[in-house]
């Protein structure tokens, strides 16, 4: 296949992240199927050139100076199918982790409610362990077909991925999640789950800011500790830097108000991570993931 149209140059990352913010991509493919997935990995392989995968954009803060090299976002890799009596789900990467959530609810399956305010995707959610209401998506993981940058396609289970608290070995890999089989639980009357999901979409609702971009939860919790609770008893709330704000909602989201940068950002992250250090002797892990020069 041609690569001169799927490897473009020079294209915006800012309107590609949940924080609408950041730099440009050196070089940039959004594959629609294997054929070009394939494509752009031999592009790829016969450059120079650095390598960083990007999905939703949800869980990241790239960098206002861009990110060198090969950008690779599975945004438009979709596709799913479920099995209605075993409850076994397979899901491409590009897939939204809140649609699938919602789609399972209404068969009746149970064992994704948990995802309905997640804002991933399906490869995001396997490489970071996504979760939330204490679940997570290493509780339903069968295996996930993975793609190395020499093409080469492997199977693995959970046991594989040395899951723990949003977190895998895939972090800050070059392998790619193309797919992954998930196990729910089917017969359950729809009107039970659907009832579930939308009680923990209205928790998250009400709890946290949806209504300015965001990236999701800043930091981890460190256990057993709220990365929320221990910034909010700073008096932190509403504090801003540039156009970047400590959400009054909640203290572990930080909001773009509407011109924020990414530097904006980050130096207001850093602002947290030394006011809770110095007064509580904590450190706050970032659980949002840094790409490009800051």
């Amino acid at each position: 296949m041609n690569s001169d149209k799927l490897i473009q140059s020079g294209i915006s990352l800012a309107s590609q992240t949940s924080y609408k913010v950041g730099g440009d991509a050196q070089w940039y493919a959004a594959p629609r199927n294997w054929e070009e997935l394939e494509a752009s990995f031999e592009w790829y392989q016969a450059q120079d050139v650095p390598l960083t995968l990007l999905g939703a954009g949800s869980n990241l803060l790239i960098s206002d100076r861009g990110i060198p090299g090969l950008v690779l976002s599975t945004r438009y890799f979709r596709g799913y199918e479920f099995n209605p009596e075993t409850g076994v789900l397979i899901a491409d990467a590009g897939e939204a982790i809140a649609k699938l959530a919602w789609k399972a609810a209404k068969r009746g399956f149970k064992g994704l409610e948990w995802a309905v305010g997640i804002p991933g995707t399906v490869g995001g959610g396997v490489v970071m362990n996504a979760g939330a209401h204490a679940a997570c998506m290493a509780d339903i993981l069968v295996s996930a077909t993975i793609l190395s940058p020499n093409g080469t396609v492997t199977e693995l289970k959970p046991e594989d991925l040395a899951y723990s608290y949003r977190s895998s070995n895939l972090q800050g890999g070059k392998n790619l999640v193309v797919k992954a089989t998930m196990q729910l639980e089917p017969g359950y009357a729809k009107a039970e789950i659907m009832e579930l999901s939308q009680q923990n979409w209205t928790q998250r609702k009400t709890t946290q800011p949806y209504h300015l971009p965001s990236c999701g939860s800043v930091f981890r919790n460190p256990q057993p500790h709220a990365a929320g609770k221990l910034i909010e008893q700073l008096g932190l709330k509403g504090y801003k830097i540039g156009d970047a704000q400590i959400a009054h909602r909640h203290a572990n989201f930080i909001l773009n108000c509407g011109t924020a940068t990414a530097k904006d950002i980050f130096e207001l992250i850093r602002y947290a991570q030394e006011k809770v250090e110095y007064h509580w002797s904590v450190t706050l892990e970032p659980e949002v993931k840094l790409l490009g020069e800051f």
